[in-house]
């Protein structure tokens, strides 16, 4: 199977896309303060399955996908911060909330799945 076929993936890249949509409209200080945080944070999902998707050992490949659990969840207080400034609108919100779930469930299905 190759990576850009792995469910996940589709998903954390999609939504690295429309976070990043999103935040190139915003104003100069939230761009620069939050928007960077979120567009590094939803981008390292995605990158950090990559990463251990090349990798050797399956060990390594279950390290990289912690990692991208990781920055899922930190994209989730970014995104949780840019509602709460009014940054984001509430549909943004709500998809985004479910996006986070959905990846999060399918993420650690596939960490189970890893050396198996």
């Amino acid at each position: 199977m190759k990576l850009e076929e792995l469910q996940v993936y589709q998903l954390s890249m999609e939504m690295g896309e429309r976070v990043w949509n999103i935040v190139i409209k915003w104003d100069y200080f939230p761009k620069d303060t939050i928007g960077k945080q979120l567009v590094k944070a939803i981008d390292s999902v995605a990158a950090n399955l990559s990463e251990g998707y090349g990798r050797y050992h399956y060990k390594e490949k279950k390290n990289f996908s912690y990692y991208s659990r990781g920055s899922l969840f930190e994209s989730k207080t970014w995104l949780t911060k840019a509602y709460n400034r009014k940054l984001l609108s509430e549909d943004d919100n709500k998809y985004f909330e479910l996006q986070i779930k959905n990846i999060s469930v399918k993420l650690n299905n596939y960490i189970k799945s890893i050396g198996k």
